[in-house]
C-alpha cells in the first residue's frame, strides 16, 4: 500500500516552514506510541545535525528520487526534504508509523511517498526517478541482506549513503591482508567505490545500540573492477573465506581442480584468501566459468577408432 503522491507540489520556502512546524520527534514518538521494536531492529535517531550530515553525503538531492528504508518516526525523512530532495520515496514495514509519516508528506505535498511493506520484497531499482539515491540509517538485522540485493542493480543507483554497525563498514573497506577483509568486501568493492563517512555513537539513537554506527557512502562503478559472474564470484569467494585460514589449493577444492584454477587466474596456490585481491577473485570466477564451458574429454574406453 503506498500512500498517495500530490503532483502538485511546494515551494522550499513553504515546506521548510511547514518542516519546522512539525512537533519534536520525541513528542511524536510519545503521541503514537511509536517504541523502537528490537524485533523490527529499529534504534531511532534524533540528533537534527547527524541526520543532516546524513543527507548532505548524498549530495546534491534536487534531482531524481531519495530511496529510503525504515524510515520510522520520520527523522531522517525531515532532512532528505529539508536538502531539498525533490522526491522521497519511503520503505516502512511498522504500520504504527502511517500517521507520522503521512503528517510528514501533507508538510511537503508531492515529494514524500510512503510504500508500506518489507524493503526485501521492493525492488527498489525500479522505484522513482533517476537519478536514485538510497539514504537509510538500515534496522541492522537486515542491512546486509539488503545492500547485497542493491549491489546486483547497483548501476540502478548515484550512491548509496547508509548506516551500519561499525563492524560492517570495516568489512566493506577493508583491504586486502588485514583481519577485516573478507567475502563482503570483495562482492562490494567489485561494484562499487566504499568511502566511509563518519562514526555515531550510541547515545545518539533511542534506544541505544550496544555497538558504535558508521555511515558509509557507497558509489556503484559503470563496470565491475574486472570481468566476472556475480554468481560465480559468490561461489568463489564462499568456498575460499568459508576456510580462510586454508590455501587455495585446498580451500577450492568444491570448485574443481583448485591448481588448474589458480594457475588460468595467475594467482599461488599456497596463498590464502585473505591476501587475494578483488581482481584475483574475478580471475577465479572466470577461470571457474571457462572450465565449466570446455568441453568434457571422452570416457575411457568410449573413444572413436576411424575405419580406413
Amino acid at each position: 500500500m503506498s500512500l498517495p503522491v500530490d503532483p502538485a507540489g511546494s515551494s522550499s520556502a513553504a515546506a521548510m516552514a511547514a518542516l519546522a512546524a512539525l512537533p519534536p520527534l520525541r513528542d511524536v514518538i510519545a503521541a503514537h506510541g511509536l517504541e523502537a521494536r528490537k524485533a523490527l531492529g529499529q534504534n531511532f535517531l534524533f540528533d537534527l545535525n547527524l541526520t543532516g550530515r546524513i543527507a548532505r553525503a548524498a549530495g546534491d538531492l534536487t534531482t531524481g528520487t531519495v530511496i529510503e528504508v525504515g524510515p520510522g518516526p520520520g527523522g531522517l525523512t525531515r532532512a532528505l526534504l529539508a536538502a531539498g530532495a525533490r522526491r522521497v520515496i519511503a520503505i516502512e514495514r511498522d504500520p504504527r508509523c502511517r500517521d507520522v509519516l503521512a503528517a510528514i508528506a501533507a508538510a511537503c505535498p508531492g515529494r514524500l511517498e510512503v510504500i508500506e511493506g518489507d524493503a526485501l520484497e521492493v525492488d527498489a531499482a525500479r522505484l522513482g526517478d533517476g537519478p536514485r539515491r538510497i539514504v537509510a540509517n538500515l534496522p541492522y538485522n537486515v542491512a546486509t541482506p539488503l545492500l547485497l540485493g542493491w549491489l546486483r542493480d547497483a548501476t540502478a543507483f548515484t550512491c548509496l549513503v547508509l548506516m551500519f554497525q561499525k563492524e560492517v563498514v570495516d568489512r566493506l573497506a577493508a583491504r586486502p591482508g588485514t583481519k577485516d577483509y573478507g567475502r563482503l568486501s570483495v562482492i562490494t568493492q567489485w561494484r562499487a567505490v566504499v568511502t566511509p563517512q563518519f562514526e555515531v555513537h550510541p547515545r545518539a539513537f533511542v534506544p541505544p545500540p550496544a555497538v558504535t554506527s558508521t555511515v558509509v557512502r557507497l558509489d556503484p562503478r559503470p563496470e565491475p573492477l574486472a570481468p566476472a559472474r556475480l554468481e560465480t564470484l559468490e561461489r568463489v569467494t564462499a568456498a575460499a573465506f568459508g576456510q580462510r585460514r586454508k590455501m587455495l589449493r585446498a580451500s577450492l577444492k568444491p570448485l574443481g581442480d583448485p591448481l588448474a584454477l589458480c594457475a588460468e587466474a595467475g594467482l599461488d596456490p599456497t596463498a590464502r584468501a585473505e591476501t587475494i585481491p578483488v581482481e584475483g577473485f574475478a580471475a577465479l570466477a572466470r577461470a571457474v566459468d571457462e572450465r565449466a564451458r570446455a568441453p568434457s574429454p571422452p570416457a575411457a574406453g568410449n573413444a572413436t577408432v576411424a575405419r580406413a
